[in-house]
């Protein structure tokens, strides 16, 4: 019974410890990573509430990545700490086995297995699909800040603008350059026209509105690029609101459900949807790293475990472990991207964690077998 409440107490220790460094790496990266999001408000004037809901799913992308750094982080926390305070001696002291308590740090990774696999599975391509389409739903909320003075910005496609100066909402010699027909309802005859300029002392800009004072239109065919057509305005009102963004709205392969990914191993749904020879060279290393990565928990937990050996060799120290298990954790992030190259190499890695935990197992039964002796 005294036994019992103990190993609920470590568990309750590594699990503490691990959300406590999970949270804080994920926090860090979510920061970094929401600085680069700046640029759909600065250079794509997506509205500021939608660049916070953007950022905010894009944690369930970041958390699934620290799973297993934080995972070993913790359990070597946990493990040096207990050999410094002598308490794992009064546990073997007190006829407890080493192999109990390597149970214990096994059935830990195994729950956070369950954990990884809930997010790397379901929640985080559900979350990055929901972020994707949150910039497809709508499109730019405001054209001034995508403004930069003295800056060509191709913000949008097929349209290129830059401004002298800018104050407020008002800016001043404009030059504005269509080639993907986005103001095409400036003109009467738009079917031979190829490219569109506009140019223009003074602007205001009024959300996705522009109203251009003392310019002209300058157009181009198609059958002839030579020859331009010029139109003088006093004023002239743009609508933008037809603008797309260069940010790419459709759901990436990561983005994609894990059932959707599934049936794409199916020939018979080879070009259909987002199943089709390119990607298809991707699905598998997706697949591999939603499903078989989080198994090499359980090789950290194993491997982590060497601490408890009696032994003052090296190789069994806490930085010679901590470096087998970073190595190993490294190497299975760079590994994935080759399984979908070879069918063999995609067996040879889902079976890598399986062999390497039967391998670690019985090498650390071995080792205490040999200290009883």
């Amino acid at each position: 019974m005294l036994q019992n409440k103990i190993y609920q107490n470590f568990i309750l220790e590594i699990f503490k410890t691990f959300f406590i460094v999970l949270i804080g790496l994920s926090l860090i990266a979510l920061t970094v990573r929401a600085v680069n999001f700046l640029d759909l408000i600065v250079n794509d004037g997506y509205p500021v509430l939608k660049y916070l809901h953007y950022s905010v799913l894009n944690i369930f992308g970041i958390v699934p990545k620290f799973i297993p750094l934080s995972f070993l982080i913790s359990l070597m926390i946990f493990i040096l700490k207990h050999i410094d305070d002598s308490e794992f001696i009064i546990l073997w002291t007190s006829g407890v086995e080493k192999i109990k308590v390597v149970n214990l740090f096994f059935f830990t990774s195994l729950i956070l297995l369950i954990f990884y696999l809930l997010f790397s599975i379901l929640l985080t391509p559900l979350a990055l699909n929901k972020s994707r389409n949150l910039l497809s739903q709508d499109q730019f909320n405001s054209f001034l800040p995508t403004i930069r003075t003295q800056q060509f910005s191709d913000s949008f496609q097929g349209f290129t603008f830059i401004a002298e100066k800018k104050i407020k909402n008002e800016i001043q010699n404009i030059f504005l350059h269509d080639v993907g027909n986005n103001l095409k309802n400036l003109l009467s005859e738009v079917s031979d026209i190829t490219n569109t300029t506009v140019v223009a002392e003074k602007g205001i800009v009024d959300k996705r509105k522009i109203f251009l004072f003392n310019g002209q239109i300058i157009t181009s065919e198609k059958r002839n690029l030579e020859k331009n057509d010029i139109i003088k305005f006093d004023q002239l009102n743009i609508d933008l609101r037809n603008l797309a963004t260069n940010t790419i709205t459709h759901p990436k392969i990561q983005e994609t459900s894990t059932k959707e990914l599934l049936k794409c191993l199916n020939l018979e749904n080879l070009n259909t949807g987002i199943c089709n020879e390119q990607s298809n060279k991707e699905i598998p290393p997706n697949l591999i790293r939603r499903v078989i990565l989080p198994f090499y928990l359980p090789v950290v937990s194993l491997i982590c475990s060497l601490l408890l050996i009696r032994n003052n060799k090296v190789y069994y120290n806490k930085i010679s472990i901590f470096l087998y298990s970073f190595i190993l954790l490294v190497l299975s992030e760079l590994i994935i991207k080759y399984t979908g190259i070879k069918i063999i190499y995609s067996i040879g890695y889902i079976a890598s964690p399986f062999i390497l935990i039967v391998f670690l197992y019985f090498l650390l039964i071995f080792k205490f077998s040999r200290e009883t002796k």
